[in-house]
């Protein structure tokens, strides 16, 4: 293959022009020039998101170390789309004046990952699938210590990386084993090579740790409240979606084309994996007063019922997880976006705050509230529809007792999520937090996300066009 055949990678390409060329603005731009650096970044964006949007004919590079299948446009464009609402979210907080200086590397930082996830999820070999990893990670860490003046952030910067250190050396073993046992790092030639054997069963349980820890997974969960509660509100949104859902996807495609031999192996695992996650995290975020831990938990358990999906193996899992995550994506960038508000303009994040919310402002409440209900999967909102979907995914392959207590822990999750909704609407406060208001970047964000949970769930289009590429992994 020539160096003409890399041309094919129309979105790693975009992306790195769009970092490149906002890199080079940033560094030899005058003063009056970066006032537009924002505009002219979200409009960049924008133009990447919408040039790539459209999937392709299959193909493969460099003996398949790349590949690229038509649903691999479809996570990257939902993986686009969240990013974008994030860094409309990120306008107010970067245009401060303590802020200002470092857009350029918040955009650059933020972007250099979202390239790691799209080498995550294009990669069939597990040496580009490492770089994608690595290369989405170690910039994320300093997303999560980006307020170098706080404390706090420094220290949920460490823990991060830390704990991203241990679980992606626990990965890279685990490949070393792989390799040791068959020869090759290829996908395609390892779905025949894993047989079952202890060693590369061995070798799975030491590589699925680092996805288990991006995906916040329990027992692999314990840094995500401390990380979600200290880093600024949009980089914990941003942790919590986009990484959380490219994570999810790459999970689903390894095991069903490398593992997919010892699928008896794998089952059981993630099984109580996915009981222990939604269980846990529900039961623990009853008892959150921080509505970022609040929310941290509740991504903890999100990330239980995605699992439904992906233990089931088949197309229809496929499609469903790729749709929950679009919905996820909605609702939860809605919520962090209220939040993210709130917090920026009053330092307020408990949950006691929130007492009274709807009388000074009554639209920040009602976008909370669909948020919330849509995260419960109350219908008619969209997150009924992704929580119906991987449920259907999981019971059609005979899991009947996963989605029997999966169905109990809802009840536990809107217990919780009402005591928010309550907070805003029912509770009395004589001085509740005063009328805010928010900049175009920010009000778009927040409708573009209500718009997403009112329409994804109602519109069957959406799942039936993810459906039809699902058949084609």
């Amino acid at each position: 293959m020539g160096y003409s055949g890399f041309l094919h990678m129309h979105e790693e390409f975009s992306l790195l022009a769009v970092m490149v060329f906002l890199l080079i603005y940033d560094i030899f731009a005058g003063k009056k020039a970066l006032k537009f650096f924002q505009p002219v970044a979200l409009v960049l964006f924008t133009l990447h998101t919408f040039l790539n949007f459209i999937p392709r004919e299959a193909f493969e590079l460099n003996g398949g170390m790349y590949q690229y299948l038509p649903m691999h446009t479809i996570i990257k464009s939902i993986l686009n789309i969240g990013t974008l609402i994030v860094l409309l979210q990120a306008h107010k907080f970067l245009n401060e004046d303590a802020n200002r200086i470092k857009r350029g590397e918040f955009y650059f930082i933020t972007l250099a990952t979202l390239l790691g996830m799209y080498f995550m999820i294009s990669a069939g070999n597990f040496l580009l699938f490492f770089i994608g990893l690595e290369t989405a990670s170690i910039p994320m860490a300093t997303l999560v210590a980006f307020n170098k003046n706080s404390r706090k952030s420094a220290e949920s910067g460490a823990k991060y990386i830390l704990s991203a250190v241990f679980a992606s050396s626990l990965s890279l073993f685990g490949m070393s084993l792989i390799y040791g046992s068959t020869g090759t790092l290829y996908f395609t030639d390892l779905s025949t090579l894993i047989t079952g054997s202890p060693l590369q069963i061995m070798a799975f349980v030491f590589f699925a740790v680092g996805l288990f820890f991006k995906i916040s997974l329990v027992p692999f969960h314990l840094w995500t409240p401390d990380v979600y509660q200290s880093a600024q509100t949009n980089i914990t949104a941003y942790l919590s979606v986009i990484s959380k859902g490219s994570a999810v996807f790459v999970l689903f495609t390894i095991l069903i084309k490398v593992f997919g031999n010892i699928v008896t192996s794998w089952q059981p695992i993630l099984y109580g994996l996915a009981i222990a996650s939604i269980t846990l995290a529900n039961i623990f975020a009853i008892r959150q007063k921080n509505l970022k831990r609040f929310l941290a938990f509740s991504s903890i358990s999100q990330a239980g019922y995605i699992l439904l999906a992906v233990i089931s193996g088949t197309a229809m899992g496929m499609a469903s997880l790729v749709y929950y995550v679009l919905v996820y994506m909605f609702s939860n960038l809605a919520a962090f976006g209220v939040i993210s508000v709130i917090e920026n303009r009053t330092g307020k994040i408990e949950m006691t705050d929130y007492n009274g919310l709807y009388q000074t402002n009554p639209l920040l409440s009602f976008v909370m509230m669909l948020a919330l209900f849509s995260l419960a999967g109350i219908p008619p909102f969209a997150g009924f529809f992704s929580k119906f979907f991987v449920f259907s995914a999981a019971a059609a392959q005979g899991y009947y007792l996963l989605v029997f207590i999966a169905l109990l822990n809802t009840i536990i999750s809107l217990y919780y999520y009402l005591l928010v909704i309550k907070a805003m609407f029912l509770n009395a406060n004589e001085n509740p937090i005063e009328k805010l208001t928010s900049d175009f970047p920010v009000k778009l964000s927040l409708v573009i996300c209500t718009a997403g949970i009112l329409i994804v769930g109602l519109v069957s289009t959406f799942y039936n066009q993810i459906a039809s590429f699902s058949f084609g992994m």
